[in-house]
C-alpha cells in the first residue's frame, strides 16, 4: 500500500530482457535502504526488490505487469518514479494507492500555466464511474486531484514542485501514464453492478 507522495526519481541503470520478463536495475537515493522482499513503487506499480548493491536496486516485471503499464516502454536513462510501502501510523498526505495499474491512458493535452501544468487524460468509457471531479487518481504513482472530468478525458494540475520531483515533467502530449484509479470508487462500482445483476 502506498500513499502516491514520490519520495525520490530514480534512473534506469540497466534493462535485461528475460523471456517475458524484463529486470531493471534502477539507481536512486533510497536504493541502499532498500532489502530483497520489500515493495517499491515503480510509476505506481507495484515491484518486489530482488536484490541490491551500494546505490542501485533491482526489480523484475512479468508479462502482465508489462501489458498493463508503461514499464515496457522504458530506457536506459529514464526517470522514474519510487516510493516506498506505506508505514502505518504515519500521516497520510496522499490517498490510498495500492500499486496495481488498472492501463495506461494517452495524454491528450498539455497546457502550461503561469508555474504549473494542466494534463489531460484520456478516458474510457468504461472508467467513468471510477473518477469524480475533485477526487484522486493515481498517475505514474503520483496522487493528484482531478480538476476537471469530461466525456472522454479528466485534467490534473500539477503544482511547480511535482514537476520538478517526479517525471509528469516530462509529460507531453501522445505520453503514456499509468493510471490507477481509487481503490474507494471500484468497490462502490463493483457493488452497483452486482446489485443490478440481481
Amino acid at each position: 500500500m502506498f500513499t502516491g507522495i514520490i519520495e525520490v526519481k530514480g534512473f534506469v541503470k540497466s534493462i535485461k530482457k528475460d523471456n517475458e520478463n524484463m529486470t531493471m536495475e534502477i539507481q536512486s537515493g533510497i536504493s541502499n535502504l532498500l532489502k530483497p522482499d520489500q515493495s517499491v513503487s515503480h510509476n505506481g506499480a507495484c515491484l518486489t526488490v530482488t536484490k541490491k548493491t551500494r546505490n542501485s536496486h533491482f526489480v523484475t516485471a512479468v508479462k502482465e505487469t508489462l501489458e498493463k503499464t508503461n514499464l515496457r516502454l522504458l530506457k536506459t536513462g529514464d526517470v522514474i518514479n519510487l516510493e516506498r510501502s506505506l508505514i502505518m501510523g504515519m500521516r497520510l498526505d496522499g490517498h490510498f494507492v495500492q500499486g496495481h495499474i488498472d492501463h495506461t491512458s494517452k495524454v491528450t493535452k498539455v497546457i502550461n500555466h503561469n508555474g504549473s501544468k494542466e494534463i489531460v487524460v484520456e478516458l474510457a468509457r468504461a472508467d467513468h464511474g471510477l473518477i469524480v471531479e475533485k477526487g484522486s487518481v493515481c498517475l505514474n504513482g503520483v496522487s493528484l486531484t482531478v480538476s476537471k472530468l469530461k466525456k472522454n478525458s479528466f485534467s490534473v494540475v500539477i503544482i511547480p514542485y511535482t514537476l520538478e520531483h517526479t517525471n509528469l515533467k516530462n509529460v507531453k502530449k501522445g505520453s503514456l501514464l499509468n493510471v490507477e484509479f481509487d481503490i474507494f470508487g471500484k468497490y462502490v462500482q463493483r457493488i452497483i453492478r452486482t446489485e443490478y445483476i440481481h
